[in-house]
């Protein structure tokens, strides 16, 4: 048995619910036959499928980040507004953009969803003009060439876009219109002046990674501009530059759980060290377990032909790739952004619809994946204080990572949180070991007799059960647990399935 003590007066923070944001670009289906496909029986009147619409609104995306990505990076948003949208060939990932979804249409696909925008700029081949004149084109009411262009478009009201980022990895070689540290930190700069004299409102964020040399450069050059600084993380890569599709198994993917806080170390370390740590937040502003499969892009062998670099993207939508250990992994991830909301303010699931989504789209309807769920149990049930949880006795086991190390793996990661309008405490348990129950004794403290108490929790009868079209074999249930409460009410004894993610309802 574990035991674990909840102090529901010893208050560590309060979450920002941007932390459950998403993220979709114009890569493969997410857009195009994703989210917005107009020749679908399930599209509404402005092309956006209604079963993928309803689906997002049962887990309230905050924010949603668009186009990109490596998309963004050879990306002219003037060519993607207005009445006259003419096809253009997406450098990034070889194919052509109708461009027939831009900026118009994003904003009522935020709207119908009612969450934040967030714009991520081209700092590959643009320059900070352009990127002021997007600033312009949605935030400025009528003054300036791009405003004007917005109420002729028939959008009269300004858009008022306040999350925009400049680049998106510039720091890979990989990317159009990389730039090296110097170059990087003179190019936000002057793009950061540009767009904060169109509208000084605007938050921005600038693409980094976690590495000191680019982000002391970046933060030095201008730091006293930025509210963000954006990291990207994917977990479980393909080793031979996404030629292959090489998945980790249950097993490895409960190492990269530990990897998770490294991370919010670094960064949150750079930032203290520059005193900037009150200033600027921690956006991982595209996360996931695993990196999108898209062969012969990234290693640069430009002789393949469609068959090799274009229909292999398909893998990416075998449903069976997205198990519970999908869903364990990311409960683990959010977890620790909301342990320390002190310094990550966002986060975005990348992408939402399609490649490695939660969301699937077909012909028939959609597949709500495993990691799908978890956003439900998170932002439905969770509260929003972050309180302390400390676990008297800690468990590990023993699995083998992909570089064949035997690595040492908690057995448990727990969450505790307080939901003021209600009074009650809502409890995050992860359960990752493979194949083992765990017994979990919560002591409550400081918060009077439990009187109820219930529990939602996601799991399967395997480590790698997924849901597909024809079967559902991770879903959530809701489990009683009032004969679970000692007689004394301070105390409760409940079983945790083995690749589970719960969340645990107290109240008076």
């Amino acid at each position: 048995m574990v035991s674990c003590t909840i102090n529901a007066k010893r208050i560590l923070g309060k979450r920002n619910k941007m932390i459950y944001g998403h993220f979709i670009e114009h890569f493969h289906r997410q857009i195009y036959g994703g989210i917005y496909d107009p020749g679908s029986p399930f599209a509404d009147k402005d092309g956006f499928r209604e079963d993928v619409i309803e689906a997002l609104k049962q887990i309230r995306p905050p924010v949603l980040r668009w186009p990109g990505g490596c998309f963004a990076s050879a990306y002219n948003w003037k060519k993607g507004v207005g009445p006259n949208r003419v096809p253009t060939l997406d450098k990034a990932w070889r194919v052509e953009e109708p461009n027939t979804f831009g900026t118009d249409e994003y904003i009522k696909l935020c709207r119908k969803l009612d969450c934040e925008p967030y714009i991520c700029t081209n700092a590959g081949t643009g320059t900070a003009e352009e990127m002021s004149d997007w600033v312009e084109y949605c935030n400025m009411e009528q003054e300036g060439l791009h405003a004007k262009s917005r109420i002729a478009n028939g959008n009269t009201e300004p858009y008022k876009v306040k999350y925009w980022s400049i680049g998106n990895e510039n720091y890979g070689s990989w990317e159009i219109g990389a730039k090296t540290t110097v170059e990087w930190g003179r190019y936000v700069v002057e793009a950061a002046k540009m767009m904060k004299r169109v509208d000084p409102d605007i938050e921005l964020s600038a693409a980094a990674l976690t590495d000191i040399d680019w982000n002391i450069n970046l933060l030095g050059s201008c730091g006293y501009l930025l509210d963000w600084i954006s990291i990207h993380e994917y977990w479980d890569r393909d080793r031979s530059i996404h030629l292959t599709n090489e998945l980790a198994t249950y097993e490895q993917v409960m190492c990269y759980t530990l990897s998770v806080n490294r991370s919010i170390e670094r960064i949150r370390g750079i930032l203290t060290a520059m005193g900037l740590e009150k200033k600027i937040k921690i956006s991982f502003d595209e996360w996931n377990l695993r990196a999108w499969y898209h062969p012969y892009i990234l290693s640069v062998k430009f002789d393949t032909t469609k068959k090799e670099y274009l229909s292999l993207r398909d893998r990416n939508d075998d449903n069976s790739s997205y198990t519970m250990a999908d869903a364990v992994f990311s409960a683990c991830f959010l977890n620790a952004c909301n342990r320390n909301c002190d310094i990550v303010g966002m986060a975005n699931f990348a992408p939402i619809v399609n490649t490695r989504g939660a969301i699937f789209t077909h012909k028939g309807g959609i597949v709500k994946r495993t990691t799908y769920y978890v956003f439900d149990l998170y932002v439905n049930y969770l509260g929003d204080t972050v309180i302390d949880a400390w676990e008297g006795s800690k468990e590990y086991f023993i699995v083998t990572d992909k570089d064949g190390n035997e690595v040492e793996v908690d057995v448990l990661d727990i969450l505790a949180t307080f939901k003021p309008e209600t009074g009650e405490i809502a409890i995050a348990v992860v359960n990752k070991h493979p194949k083992e129950e765990r017994v979990l004794s919560l002591i409550v403290n400081s918060f009077g007799r439990v009187g109820k108490c219930h529990m939602y929790s996601l799991s399967g009868k395997e480590n790698d059960s997924f849901n597909d079209v024809d079967h559902n074999d991770a879903v959530i249930i809701r489990l009683d647990l009032n004969n679970n409460i000692s007689d004394e009410g301070n105390d409760i004894s409940i079983n945790l399935q083995p690749h589970s993610v719960n969340i645990i309802v107290i109240g008076e």
